[in-house]
């Protein structure tokens, strides 16, 4: 079949199926925590049974992955679109700046990452094997915005300065939610803005 045939009617059908078991593990997952969120309820808000959970999905973390691949998709894509529209290195880096800083407002996808971490270091025998799902599916997009990120002086690899934000922004988000009156929403956005700037040189 050719790369651009119209999907059948199954195919449609399997397609949608998937898309509405990735979006019910979201909220099933930030209601209940990954690791007591049940395949039975989230298949039910779905609207559909275990048994099409399964012919998606082998088990919660993979569902899981297939959630993080979207996310990370769709990051991609909106990141890409504001850096396109920037005409020098220092509108790119101001744009990188501040949609940094506008992940803040999703805390609920960075407590379910933290969550999903723990899980994995909770359970050793699979923490590689999930970790590694985990750097392909940011590989696979990081082609897309490593051409239009600014050239600039930075702390170390792309890769580290990435996993120093990441690492900054989910623990900062973490002490909000547990204590917002020792560390209010506008002290995590200045402090978040001060340590890019310090790792960019900006």
């Amino acid at each position: 079949m050719s790369a651009l045939a119209i999907p059948n009617k199954h195919q449609q059908k399997s397609e949608a199926t998937r898309r509405k078991l990735i979006a019910s593990a979201r909220r099933i997952f930030a209601r209940d925590g990954f690791e007591a969120a049940r395949i039975e309820d989230i298949a039910a808000d779905a609207g559909h049974t275990r048994g099409a959970f399964y012919a998606n999905f082998e088990n919660k973390e993979s569902l899981f992955l297939a959630l993080l691949e979207q996310q990370v998709t769709e990051h991609t894509g909106r990141l890409s679109k504001r850096l396109q529209a920037c005409d020098s290195g220092e509108e790119k880096l101001a744009a990188l700046r501040q949609y940094y800083l506008e992940r803040t407002a999703d805390r609920q996808w960075c407590m379910l990452m933290l969550e999903f971490k723990l899980f994995a270091v909770r359970h050793p025998r699979i923490r590689a094997k999930l970790a590694r799902a985990h750097r392909q599916i940011r590989s696979s997009v990081k082609s897309q915005i490593a051409p239009l990120l600014p050239r600039t002086s930075i702390h170390g690899s792309e890769d580290a300065l990435r996993a120093s934000l990441e690492a900054t922004l989910h623990g900062l988000v973490l002490q909000h939610a547990y204590d917002p009156d020792a560390l209010t929403a506008e002290q995590l956005v200045r402090i978040l803005g001060d340590i890019f700037d310090a790792l960019a040189q900006r």
